[in-house]
């Protein structure tokens, strides 16, 4: 089965592969004249059926022009259909017509266009079978025209089955446009195979049609497989490009530069992509203010860009473009669409402020400050209330002093200059300022910043006032030598009326005088010495003696200023030694550090020189002074200087030559640190106080306990009491005194307490003997190794260790622990210290609490403390090796 071709022009992709060929005929003198085209009978509309050489003919013509409506030439060269055509006859002709209208010029060209002929193929008379070729069932191409018009049922093609010579065959089809939306678009003849459409098609709805053709017997049989057969919609140039969008807005500052970018405008078209129905050229209408032209757009890409340096926002600030687009490339028969942008000019700091005027006066009041005397207006034509329009006022010149302060009004744009220091009419009547002005936003113009528009100059007149007296400068100094005769008179505070500029008729009256060493003359404000001065009574040293003046004049209006005085130092006064009574433990320490001050200043002062004067021989023979440093001096003795006070001058002299000779009293004393003879030192000649009778007692006191303590120990040892084994354990008493010890061999004995309930605690602890310097006693007991319990200062029934534990029947020794002792005896102890220690001048107790240092630890021996909680008896074989001195110890830790 074939399909055969209808009578009307088959639009489909045969006709587009046909090939065009354009033949010209150079002959000499008629290049210009006759063009032969070879092209089917039936012509497409929009389709190129061939090209002329326009250049050969007529090189620089500008306006090309057809004598057919049906074709249309481009500038190129290229000839199109303008609609559908149909060749009757063989040959048809039409005329190009060139002009070139500057040269008034035109040349015509014809075109013939011939029409390919079919040539068959003649049967070979020595053939005497006619021999068909066979023909094959397949899908011939076929087309139809967009909104064609008919006339309807319009005929499309034929359909034949080969099966049709031998066989009745009925033909039907199906697929969209038959049998699916859009319903009974196309019908086939049932006997003939003819097809036809129904009615006009849309192109941009339905661009192809896939129909499938049947081929079938009466009694149903398929006589050949089926048929695809695809109709495609040619398009035509039925739509309109179109924006997409109605209104565009645009923005453009007004310093752009020379193809700046504005926009970019779009538009589409629904025909057929990629054809010339679909190629779109954009152009601008009109512009409004329509003079300069501003702007430009791309033809392919829709940029809007400038075209001008001209855009001025003060000028004009918005501008209205009205848009083209053309489809078919812009020719002329295109399809237009419009919109219209809308560019908005924004602004640029290109104008620069201006004063309305060049030169401003203002007046001020002398004294007067923080006042507003002057608003400058400014003129700006950039866009209000932006950073273009704000500006900054400053002071070029005249503010050296800093008089005046400038400032902008955020509402009004003004510049505000106020005074912020007083201004002196007697120093300066006027004052000239050059006043400058710009904007926040740095300027876009290559112009100078300053230029004469924006500089102004303010004449500032200052108003004389009568003023009161000014004490200028606030402090004054004046220099007087210490020790100067009262009623001596130096130059005092200076005041000053301006108006006058000199101090007649003002009085002075001293408003504040410290030690009132001092008077001022009223008159001619001059200060008279009324006590003598002294350097050294004045605290802080080295710094100024202030005296506050009151300076009057006769309205009595006033002023207060300081005068300074510098008192000058004076060598009145020789180096002190600091010390007057000292205490050298002998053999620990060789020497004392002997320091001297001198309230001079530095000048007169150190180095000092310590000498011992005339003395006695026994001073010279057993003491000795050296050099230290500038303010210091080493007093020595000699080995074989006693154990006694002494009695020794020193001479003490500063680089000037001033003296003094001090007798200082120096205890050689047999101990191990200063304290321990202080106190017996003190104590002698002095007048008991009642503190110290205080002192006295409670060391009687604490010395009855001692002896109640001993007595109560005897007691209890007679009752068979024994020491616990791990005496051993525990550490050996410290003695106070480093010297060597056998005259000194501690002994002690256990011993208990009996308190007023009749309850008793057995507790254990060693008791060495008193020192023999000073005739103290310490009852001490170590827990521990390196602490030390006080004494306790019981007495009577109100201060017993049982107070401080509650009563317990059973009789027990060593079950007080440290702590406990500790608790008991150290707020005793203290609160007898502070008493003693709150008037130096009596007499302190002569029991001090003296604190020991740790010895260390490894004896072989263990421990000879009696204290222990172990109640074992046994293992005390080691106390039969102990060194002599350490018998007695180990007799009082033995069973008696």
């Amino acid at each position: 089965m074939a399909a055969a071709g209808p009578r009307r022009s088959v639009r489909g992709a045969a006709c587009r592969q046909l090939l065009l060929t354009l033949v010209i005929f150079s002959l000499a003198g008629e290049a210009c004249k006759k063009v032969i085209l070879n092209v089917p009978s039936k012509l497409e509309a929009d389709k190129i059926i061939g090209r002329v050489n326009l250049e050969e003919c007529f090189r620089s013509a500008d306006l090309i022009q057809s004598s057919d409506p049906d074709f249309r030439v481009l500038s190129d060269g290229s000839v199109y259909t303008a609609r559908a055509v149909v060749l009757s006859d063989e040959k048809r002709s039409f005329t190009i017509w060139l002009s070139d209208k500057r040269k008034q010029k035109q040349k015509e060209v014809t075109v013939l266009l011939e029409h390919q002929k079919k040539v068959l193929k003649t049967r070979h008379t020595r053939e005497t079978v006619l021999r068909r070729a066979k023909r094959r069932w397949a899908p011939i191409p076929c087309s139809m025209q967009e909104n064609s018009l008919g006339p309807f049922p319009l005929f499309l093609q034929q359909v034949e089955s080969d099966a049709a010579q031998n066989y009745t065959v009925f033909y039907s089809i199906s697929g969209r446009g038959v049998d699916q939306e859009p319903l009974n678009l196309f019908y086939i003849e049932r006997d003939t195979g003819n097809l036809f459409c129904t009615q006009p098609v849309d192109r941009e709805e339905y661009d192809v049609f896939d129909l499938i053709a049947y081929a079938s017997t009466a009694d149903g049989y398929s006589a050949d497989l089926p048929l695809p057969l695809p109709i495609r919609v040619e398009d035509e140039n039925d739509n309109h490009p179109v924006f997409t969008e109605a209104i565009y807005n645009f923005e453009v500052s007004e310093s752009s530069r020379l193809g700046t970018t504005v926009g970019v405008v779009c538009a589409t078209d629904r025909d057929e992509p990629d054809t010339m129905h679909t190629r779109l050229k954009y152009s601008i209408l009109q512009q409004t203010p329509r003079s300069p032209g501003l702007f430009s757009v791309h033809p392919s890409t829709g940029v809007i860009t400038t075209v001008s340096h001209y855009l001025d926002r003060e000028v004009v600030d918005k501008y209205s473009l009205i848009m083209k687009v053309q489809d078919m490339d812009g020719q002329f028969f295109g399809l237009i669409g419009t919109s219209t942008c809308i560019i908005t000019v924004t602004d640029s700091n290109d104008n620069a402020p201006t004063f309305r005027q060049n030169a401003y006066e203002a007046f001020v009041e002398e004294n007067a400050f923080n006042v507003e005397i002057l608003r400058i207006p400014v003129e700006d034509k950039d866009l209000i209330n932006t950073a273009n329009w704000r500006v900054n006022f400053t002071i070029l010149k005249g503010n050296e002093n800093g008089h005046f302060k400038i400032s902008t009004d955020k509402e009004t744009n003004e510049g505000v200059l106020c005074v912020v220091k007083p201004l002196n009419y007697e120093e300066n009547h006027q004052v000239n300022l050059e006043i400058g002005v710009n904007n926040e936003a740095p300027f876009t113009r290559d112009i100078p910043r300053v230029t004469a528009l924006n500089r102004a100059l303010v004449t500032v007149h200052v108003r004389d006032l009568d003023e009161g007296p000014e004490c200028t400068p606030a402090a004054q100094y004046v220099r007087i030598k210490e020790n100067l005769a009262v009623g001596s008179k130096i130059n005092g505070y200076k005041a000053y009326d301006p108006e006058t500029r000199n101090g007649n008729g003002l009085r002075y009256k001293k408003l504040h005088d410290p030690k009132g060493w001092i008077t001022i003359d009223e008159i001619s404000g001059s200060i008279i010495t009324s006590k003598i001065l002294d350097r050294e009574v004045e605290t802080p040293k080295n710094e100024l003696y202030n005296i506050t003046v009151l300076a009057i004049d006769k309205d009595n209006r006033s002023c207060t200023g300081t005068l300074a005085v510098d008192i000058e130092d004076v060598n009145d006064n020789p180096p002190e030694i600091l010390q007057e009574y000292v205490v050298i433990c002998k053999p620990k320490m060789g020497y004392t550090d002997i320091l001297a001050v001198d309230p001079d200043e530095p000048v007169h002062g150190a180095p000092f020189y310590f000498s011992l004067p005339n003395t006695s021989p026994e001073i010279s023979r057993l003491w000795s002074l050296t050099k230290v440093n500038d303010t210091a001096a080493r007093l020595s003795y000699q080995k074989n200087a006693g154990f006694q006070e002494y009695t020794i001058p020193i001479t003490v002299k500063d680089r000037a030559g001033q003296a003094a000779t001090k007798l200082l009293r120096v205890n050689l004393c047999e101990c191990t640190h200063p304290a321990q003879c202080r106190v017996t030192s003190r104590s002698a000649g002095v007048v008991l106080g009642k503190w110290a009778i205080l002192a006295i007692l409670l060391g009687i006191a604490l010395l009855f306990s001692v002896l109640l303590t001993l007595v109560c120990g005897v007691f209890g040892a007679t009752k068979g009491k024994r020491f616990p084994e791990d005496l051993a354990q525990q550490n050996l008493i410290i003695s106070n005194t480093e010297a060597p010890g056998d005259d000194r061999v501690c002994s002690a004995n256990g011993f208990m307490t009996q308190t007023a309930n009749n309850s008793s605690q057995g507790f254990c602890g060693t008791m060495g003997s008193g020192m023999k310097n000073g005739g103290q006693e310490t009852i001490e007991m170590m827990k521990g190794g390196n602490q030390t319990l006080e004494s306790c200062r019981g007495a009577g029934h109100h201060h017993t260790l049982d107070s401080c534990r509650g009563g317990h029947t059973e009789v027990d020794n060593c079950r007080y622990t440290y702590s406990e002792w500790h608790s008991f005896t150290q707020p005793r102890l203290g609160e007898k210290l502070h008493r003693c220690s709150q008037n130096e001048d009596h007499v302190p107790s002569q029991d001090y609490v003296l604190t020991y240092n740790y010895e260390g630890r490894g004896s072989p021996a263990g421990s000879v403390g009696c204290c222990s909680e172990k109640q074992e008896e046994d293992n005390l074989d080691f106390l039969n090796n102990l060194e002599p001195k350490f018998i007695t110890l180990a007799e009082a830790c033995t069973k008696r």
